[in-house]
């Protein structure tokens, strides 16, 4: 075991990326133990949804290894925001406050595989030791939890004085909240777009989401009155696209990519991830079958000035994975390898825009 001053001393390197002092000196630690469990602490900041704390929780992990040696062991990163004793003035309640980042997933068109990417992207940092969650905002066609083999599912709702709180599917990890919860697989979503806005509305803040480093939203593809819904209710952190290398799909994806670029919109493109990049078969899995063309996205890439994320192959297991409820982010496979690189890769990009564009707010769209 080792004595709180040992830990303090190695948290002391550690420093917040916007405020550019130390965790300790700015008061963010209120607990420090350490068991035959390993160490815990007790994260305290300013505010529950600062865009940082993911980050901040990799490098107290990195850093405890540096300090303590690499036998140190980090047994929970808790996270309890500040309360102020003493009566305040009331404010309008924040939305999703207990979330760190939001990220929206896009495509300029549909059949590119967006909802594939999403969601083994969400159970991909889940793995890593992250609190994610999924909104499928895909409300007219939600495949989200035939992926999760989850399609009879339906949501218990909580009730308190104030509200009705819609309690998420929690499955490998991830919180998961979608249409398709709601209606039978069988019939088809009919309704005019203030419905589907407002339902959207209703996922985001009655959903009992909780704590989370990121939450995923996987929206419809193209543009729509959904996009609009979402970064009028939330500060979106960033959003990715997802597109194929062929140039139909590519000539889509720019204008994703163009729309969250936009001035009324101004999201931050955190980058292009291309799927089905080319196929490989599964008896000769060293071989590469360029059929949708080669390095589409990565021209895409070069030509909007966006990051590339990942490319990942077209193999029969992502397939089968989707279709049985067990994606293949779950294992190790070369594929489910390819999802926790791109996971890696997103983390990163996250942590670049928050530290150089600062937290998002909610964007006021007028005529």
């Amino acid at each position: 075991m080792y004595s709180k001053d040992q830990i303090l001393k190695a948290l002391y390197r550690v420093v917040h990326p916007e405020k550019k002092k130390d965790i300790v000196t700015l008061g963010m630690i209120s607990e420090v133990e350490s068991g035959e469990n390993g160490i815990s602490i007790t994260l305290t900041p300013d505010k529950s949804n600062d865009p940082f704390i993911s980050s901040i929780k990799s490098t107290i992990v990195r850093t405890i290894k540096e300090v303590l040696g690499p036998d140190a062991i980090i047994n929970e990163i808790k996270v309890q925001p500040k309360v102020i004793v003493g009566k305040q003035k009331e404010k309008p309640q924040d939305v999703l406050p207990g979330v760190s980042n939001i990220i929206a997933v896009a495509s300029g068109k549909g059949g590119v595989g967006k909802t594939t990417i999403a969601v083994n992207l969400a159970i991909s940092l889940a793995r890593m030791g992250y609190k994610v969650g999924l909104l499928d905002a895909d409300i007219f066609g939600p495949s989200v939890p035939k992926m999760f083999n989850e399609e009879k599912f339906r949501p218990e709702v909580r009730r308190d004085e104030h509200a009705d709180h819609i309690i998420p599917l929690t499955k490998f990890g991830v919180k998961v909240l979608s249409t398709g919860f709601f209606v039978d697989p069988a019939d088809a979503v009919i309704w005019r777009g203030p419905m589907a806005s407002n339902f959207l509305k209703q996922l985001i803040m009655q959903g009992d989401w909780g704590q989370l480093d990121y939450l995923l939203v996987d929206l419809p593809p193209g543009t729509s009155d959904i996009h609009l819904t979402l970064v009028q209710e939330v500060p979106v952190t960033g959003a990715i696209v997802i597109s194929t290398p062929q140039d139909v799909a590519l000539a889509d994806a720019m204008k994703g990519i163009s729309m969250f670029r936009s001035n009324k919109i101004n999201v931050p493109v955190l980058g292009l991830v291309e799927n089905m990049s080319w196929f490989t078969p599964a008896e000769l899995p060293e071989n590469k079958y360029y059929i949708f063309g080669k390095d589409g996205c990565r021209k895409l890439a070069e030509k909007m000035n966006v990051p590339l994320l990942g490319q990942i192959p077209l193999v029969q297991s992502i397939c089968e994975g989707s279709d049985n409820g067990q994606p293949v982010a779950l294992g190790d496979s070369i594929t489910g390898k390819a999802f926790m690189a791109l996971a890696e890769e997103l983390i990163k990009r996250i942590g670049q825009r928050n530290k150089e564009q600062g937290q998002t707010v909610k964007l006021k769209i007028t005529k």
